[in-house]
């Protein structure tokens, strides 16, 4: 990739923004300046008023006030989505490839031809072209939905650039990717930077901030807190910029032991599924937090969608305390006393159309009235309880669910798997895409679940939560190759997930 030319003065700018959702203020006097080359971080908690901003630098809304500038030039109107699209481009958390098109047409979307009929051929060619200028090594003709999470993330890079636009904003972009995949990425990304490609970069996990960007912004409720060099911003200082407090939020307490006495929550015997993991045996005692860590590939998020019902296994035996469970079944597994938290909140978890009230009783609509019909203010009264246990910040029951911040709507999600008070909750990533407050908030409740009585299995790539467990089983390659105590390093964590020694 050629290097750009240099460019005096902010490539984009949002100067004193103000934005308004009816009587809500999303963004009150904003700015922000980002320089060329800049891989610039947009930190603060959910709510706090990033993906606002991102829609007013994309585009997609107006600024009721302030501006927001490109090379010191204002923007172009909303309507006109061509010269957007030649300034700026967003690759979200959740992908914008169309699975059932091919790569080269995912790249050349909506402008497969220059005039005339297309060409298939010379589509592809200038597919391969664009493919290798950017070294992402995938075959064009495949099907986009047959890549994996990288790649499908590169591809949407490389048809960003396609288009003209050197200012990239990656919101989330390594929420779903393991550890390999986190460092290709980021070397991905340190090249773009070095040819002059400027980046904001969104992301809840600040040792990335720390590894990747040289400057960071912090919004906390609507407004600007902080814009700085990272090296001169310590850990402690940004999340007290983020939250507004004092912060040791990474410390967690440790739990006392789990008596040698406690009943079994959960019992694996040879559960296997092909191709995904081999044989397994498995126990999680009642009080018990048991964490699975392990790379993309080492069968960690299919043994817990086997336990929660989602896959079917080859073999084996899935039973909750005495009761074997009919395997490959959700209605099954609930009514064995299984709560699960899915890896996909907004595919799996939340049903967008209903109301914040109604996903969270879901499976609990039996109880709120006689014969199993539904009475509204019993409803109202249990999902007022769960929003004010879970800390769930909204305008209430019947407020919708697609209205909620992603760290918001994961703490429904986890109320809905904890209504039915079950023996076992099983979490897969349970904290990915949300905030620190958030993040303390759901493992707190995850705990307090667990100090109640509830067995709980808990995969996750994060450290922060692995502290919480009494143990971690490592996954390689389908098969458990570690198992350390509470007390680990992340030395002995790394090193087991890589299949090295420490």
């Amino acid at each position: 990739m050629m290097p750009l030319e240099p460019h005096d003065g902010p490539v984009v700018e949002a100067v004193d923004v103000t934005k308004r959702f009816g009587a809500t203020t999303a963004l009150s006097g904003v700015t922000m300046r980002i320089d060329q080359g800049s891989t610039h971080a947009l930190v603060g908690r959910n709510g706090a008023g990033k993906s606002t901003l991102v829609s007013l630098l994309t585009g997609l809304h107006r600024p009721d006030g302030g501006e927001i500038r490109f090379a010191g030039t204002a923007a172009p109107p909303v309507a006109d989505r061509a010269a957007w699209r030649q300034r700026v481009a967003c690759v979200f958390q959740r992908s914008t490839i169309i699975p059932s098109l091919t790569v080269a047409e995912n790249l050349f979307l909506n402008r497969q031809a220059e005039r005339g009929p297309i060409r298939w051929r010379a589509l592809r060619t200038r597919a391969d072209e664009l493919l290798a200028e950017y070294a992402v090594d995938v075959d064009p003709g495949a099907l986009a939905g047959d890549l994996d999470v990288e790649q499908r993330q590169l591809v949407e890079i490389a048809r960003a650039l396609s288009q003209g636009a050197r200012f990239i904003i990656l919101d989330e972009p390594t929420a779903r990717l393991d550890a390999t995949g986190i460092d290709r990425l980021f070397e991905r990304l340190r090249g773009l930077s070095a040819a002059g490609v400027t980046m904001l970069f969104i992301s809840h996990h600040l040792q990335e901030v720390y590894r990747v960007c040289d400057t960071v912004t912090v919004l906390r409720d609507a407004r600007w807190v902080l814009t700085g060099p990272v090296a001169d911003v310590g850990h402690d200082a940004l999340v007290a910029a983020m939250t507004g407090e004092a912060v040791g939020l990474t410390t967690v307490a440790p739990r006392p032991p789990v008596p040698e006495t406690a009943g079994t929550a959960l019992r694996l015997a040879g559960l296997t599924l092909s191709g995904a993991y081999e044989p397994l045996d498995l126990t999680v005692r009642t009080g018990e937090i048991v964490g699975v860590t392990g790379s993309g590939s080492s069968g960690k998020v299919s043994l817990a969608e086997t336990v929660g019902g989602l896959r079917k296994p080859t073999a084996g035996t899935i039973a909750v305390g005495t009761t074997d469970v009919r395997p490959g079944s959700v209605p099954a597994a609930l009514a064995a006393g299984i709560g699960l938290v899915p890896q996909d909140r907004h595919r799996e978890g939340l049903i967008p159309l209903l109301s914040v009230g109604e996903n969270a009783t879901l499976p609990i609509a039996d109880r709120l009235g006689p014969a199993g019909a539904i009475v509204p203010g019993r409803r109202r009264a249990v999902a007022e309880a769960f929003i004010e246990r879970y800390d769930i910040r909204t305008e209430g029951p019947e407020a919708p669910v697609g209205s909620l911040s992603g760290g918001n709507a994961q703490k429904v999600v986890l109320a809905r798997a904890l209504s039915t008070d079950p023996r076992l909750l099983v979490l897969i990533n349970p904290t990915a895409g949300v905030d620190v407050r958030s993040k303390e908030s759901l493992l707190g409740a995850v705990r307090t679940a667990a100090d109640a009585g509830t067995g709980v299995l808990m995969v996750s790539d994060e450290l922060d939560d692995l502290r919480h467990c009494d143990r971690v089983l490592v996954m390689f390659h389908g098969r458990v190759t570690a198992e350390l105590q509470a007390g680990w390093s992340d030395t002995d964590v790394v090193a087991a997930v890589e299949g090295v020694a420490a």
